[in-house]
């Protein structure tokens, strides 16, 4: 569709010219006025010339009249002028020769934008803190920032994924002096991360009465900020635990890391940082703490060190940003974590900006909203979460309920329940605009009636069954339904839709175009003989585009995390 809507905004600009040779408008400026009508009684495409009326000294009525005589274009059926509208209906010719033909000829290319090539982004999320369980608080940054990296890979960038695991702070303190109190090798390894929380919790609950804990906790995690040995191979233990379980959940959405380096890496980084805000006469002593001023970017003084010099999440962030830039040059930087978070990257943005870094533009924060559980907040201490991993068993055990009734022989039984489970999760969670917060119901996200990640990836099984039946024989197309018109219609839409999240770094978008595919699909597959069609040039074009469908369906499920389910 982008490629018809830059030649009818070339043709709509002639039409322009004979009006006001002077209008001071160009195609491009054309092409973004134009829109989708909500009903495709009125058209396919539609310009609104009341944004024209102005700069013609017309009346939006005169302008839409004068354009529809004037536009001449081989792809468009008609042009009309309603109350101030030009609407315009494509041509048959266009579907055939153009959308189907380039959706068969690109195939797993198609609707990929092409301006990423040669740029490279850095994309930091998940992150999960070490030591504590990986719950549905953290399900918004991982499958957010993987659908993001998918899409940046889609259009052509080279991605670097980062997990920038939570794995220093005084919380290892705690934990250390938790260990050697109550718990033992035999039971964390047993147990893991579980274990590792339950000692956590408890630390927290023996705290409330004994205050000497807090104590020697910092004492503990002072030690290890030191290098004492003990400490660190305590930590790096804990480290390693924590990471053996989150990389099965990881592996269960298909997600895989270029890189775990967390914020124990930057410790040694973050000093020269100081450094440069100390020569640049950027840090302020406020209270025995040392700050960036920014009340004149109406923001908060930014901590860089504490009173006792310790370094706070500003200052490692500066580190990190700076090591990315120099190790993987990249062009883009984003950052998905909750929407709590916006005024903390705000301003070591700005810092980063005030250092006199030229690349601070390049920093992109994306932020989500937050995640409770039939209202309730998450809470680690209290162990008020819910489990990805329980989460997930779930879905996949409902899944597998539902093949027994229905499909008992189904082949692969236990990856298609996999496969149909942890994607109903992932819909559901990415169906919503991301800076949404979300009230976790069960219920609502098991569901597998409605527009749900089951009924699409349904969908897409069914266009495989069709073509495991038949042949996709090259010809001449021969459209006759208007719901194979509304289906190329929506297929023709990818691309702007992928430009469309991209640029606003939403995944959401390619979510609810899924479902307008499956919806356009499914009403094809209902009114319209495809195998059954008695005339052979009908029945190879429905075959075609059902072939169409199902490599649109496919090229969208992987921008979401999506598994391609062949049969369920």
């Amino acid at each position: 569709m982008l490629k018809l809507k830059k030649v009818l905004s070339e043709k709509i600009l002639e039409g322009i010219q004979t009006i006001n040779a002077d209008s001071g408008l160009d195609a491009a400026a054309v092409a973004d006025m134009l829109e989708y009508p909500p009903d495709a009684a009125m058209g396919d495409l539609a310009l609104p010339c009341f944004k024209l009326s102005k700069s013609l000294r017309r009346s939006p009525v005169q302008i839409a009249e004068a354009l529809a005589a004037a536009i001449d274009c081989d792809c468009l059926m008609k042009a009309e002028a309603v109350n101030g509208y030009l609407n315009m209906y494509i041509g048959d010719k266009h579907y055939s020769e153009g959308v189907l033909a380039d959706i068969l000829a690109k195939g797993e290319k198609y609707g990929a934008p092409d301006f990423g090539k040669g740029k490279t982004v850095v994309l930091d999320y998940s992150s999960p803190n070490v030591a504590k369980p990986f719950h549905i608080g953290h399900l918004g940054t991982t499958v957010i920032g993987h659908s993001l990296k998918k899409l940046h890979e889609f259009a052509g960038y080279d991605c670097v994924g980062i997990n920038y695991l939570g794995d220093w702070g005084t919380q290892f303190g705690k934990l250390i002096v938790a260990y050697r109190k109550w718990g033992s090798r035999e039971e964390v390894e047993q147990g893991g991360v579980d274990k590792l929380v339950e000692l956590y919790v408890k630390f927290h609950n023996e705290a409330e009465n004994d205050k000497a804990l807090e104590d020697e906790a910092r004492a503990e995690f002072t030690k290890l900020e030191h290098g004492d040995e003990e400490n660190l191979d305590l930590w790096r233990w804990f480290v390693d635990v924590s990471l053996a379980e989150y990389k099965q959940t990881y592996k269960l959405l298909d997600i895989e890391f270029d890189s775990y380096k967390g914020e124990s890496f930057y410790t040694d980084k973050m000093p020269a940082q100081v450094q440069i805000l100390r020569e640049k006469g950027l840090l302020k002593i406020d209270d025995g703490a040392s700050i960036v001023d920014l009340e004149e970017y109406n923001m908060p003084p930014c901590l860089i060190l504490k009173r006792d010099g310790s370094t706070l999440y500003p200052t490692r962030d500066i580190a990190a940003a700076v090591y990315r830039k120099n190790e993987y040059k990249f062009d883009k930087a984003i950052y998905v974590t909750s929407a709590g978070q916006s005024l903390h990257f705000a301003q070591w943005f700005k810092v980063v900006e005030m250092m006199g870094y030229d690349w601070h533009d390049q920093l992109v924060h994306v932020p989500y909203g937050t995640v409770s559980i039939n209202g309730a907040k998450l809470a680690t201490r209290t162990g008020n979460v819910i489990l990805l991993r329980d989460l997930f068993a779930q879905a996949i055990e409902k899944v597998t309920d539902i093949i027994d009734e229905k499909n008992p022989n189904l082949e692969n039984k236990k990856q298609v329940a996999e496969d149909v489970g942890v994607g109903a999760i992932i819909f559901y969670y990415l169906s919503n605009n991301r800076i949404r917060d979300i009230n976790f119901i069960m219920e609502d996200a098991l569901s597998f009636d409605g527009n749900t990640g089951p009924y699409v990836q349904y969908t897409y099984a069914r266009t495989c069954s069709i073509l495991s039946k038949s042949e996709v024989k090259e010809g001449e197309n021969k459209i006759t339904a208007q719901e194979e018109r509304a289906l190329l219609s929506v297929l023709s839409k990818f691309e702007e839709k992928v430009i469309e999240a991209i640029e606003a770094y939403e995944p959401s978008i390619i979510t609810r175009y899924i479902l307008d595919v499956a919806v356009a699909f499914n009403q094809f597959y209902h009114n319209c003989q495809i195998l059954g069609a008695e005339d052979e040039e009908v029945r190879n074009t429905r075959i075609r585009i059902t072939k169409a469908a199902q490599t649109v369906l496919g090229n969208a499920f992987g921008l979401i995390c999506l598994k391609k389910t062949e049969k369920i």
